[in-house]
């Protein structure tokens, strides 16, 4: 299954990033063979708003079948979903543990946003 996880680096051993929107990278994964198909850079992440759709475009584009983050705000909910997208949370320190919470079920399937709008901007 090609999935994808939000992330703070380009590969498995890279912080997860929490946020869906903002993120800095995705990682693409093959849950199969535990491999990294590609690391995109999230170009959303600095938008002024609608990071959220954005990034659901990214993934959406590289059909994935499903997404991992901490958090997901509503307008990234709704793209995603509509896109046919599964969506899963899950608190972990590394891509890899998230990729490895998913392979043994410990992941949460999400039928709601997660997050607020613009829950993930930097406050100055």
């Amino acid at each position: 299954m090609k999935i994808a996880i939000t992330s703070k680096g380009d590969s498995l051993d890279s912080e997860m990033d929490p946020r869906f929107g903002r993120c800095a990278y995705f990682v693409i994964v093959d849950t199969d063979g535990e491999s990294v198909i590609k690391a995109i850079s999230n170009d959303a992440a600095t938008a002024g708003g609608g990071a959220g759709i954005q990034a659901a475009q990214t993934v959406i584009d590289e059909d994935v079948e499903a997404v991992i983050s901490g958090n997901f705000g509503p307008r990234a909910f709704d793209a995603l979903y509509s896109g046919g997208i599964k969506i899963y949370t899950v608190k972990a320190e590394t891509v890899k543990e998230a990729l490895d919470s998913f392979n043994q079920g410990n992941v949460e399937l999400i039928k709601t946003a997660s997050a607020a709008a613009h829950a993930g901007l930097k406050r100055i």
